[in-house]
């Protein structure tokens, strides 16, 4: 299994994954969010990104506002820099745009480990690694006609329900 807390994996992976090592290494992103225990989630790091995925950055934020200020005196000056809040979620979101990559970091007051970002890569780390290469191209097919991630996992799986939480239910 991969150690998805240290993004070393990146540096002998796919073209895409050696670039966005590159990127988030030489500007210090993730050092400039360590405080908020930051973990690298999405389809980036389990190979099944396509051209317009983003690098999603997931984050433990108590503070908002101290983490809205960090956010804005690390990032602002990155194009596009924009930060939301997300009620849903009860959380914030600042996106914006380095090279060839749009980055999502989303705060959230809960443990990162704990957050359902990371806990739906994890899932689908280990079922790309049960159901093999075709599986893992059907899901590319799949993102590139424009479903998301999980719905188009629990697609192809068969699952029912809100494909969020069928997801979760295959607990690993």
């Amino acid at each position: 299994m991969i150690n998805f807390l240290d993004i070393s994996y990146l540096k002998t992976g796919t073209e895409r994954q050696r670039k966005a090592y590159q990127v988030l290494t030489e500007r210090a992103i993730l050092e400039n969010l360590a405080q908020y225990n930051p973990i690298l989630t999405g389809t980036i790091p389990i190979n099944i990104d396509i051209e317009n995925s983003d690098l999603d950055i997931i984050c433990s934020a108590q503070d908002d506002k101290k983490f809205e200020n960090d956010l804005t005196y690390h990032f602002k000056h990155e194009r596009g820099f924009n930060i939301t809040k997300n009620k849903k979620f009860n959380a914030l979101k600042a996106n914006f745009f380095i090279d060839d990559f749009e980055i999502e970091i989303f705060g959230q007051n809960i443990p990162t480990k704990q957050q359902n970002a990371y806990r739906h890569m994890l899932i689908e780390h280990k079922i790309l690694q049960e159901q093999g290469e075709d599986f893992r191209m059907q899901i590319i097919e799949l993102k590139k006609q424009g479903h998301k991630t999980e719905p188009a996992f629990t697609r192809l799986l068969n699952l029912q329900g809100d494909p969020y939480e069928a997801l979760l239910r295959m607990q690993i």
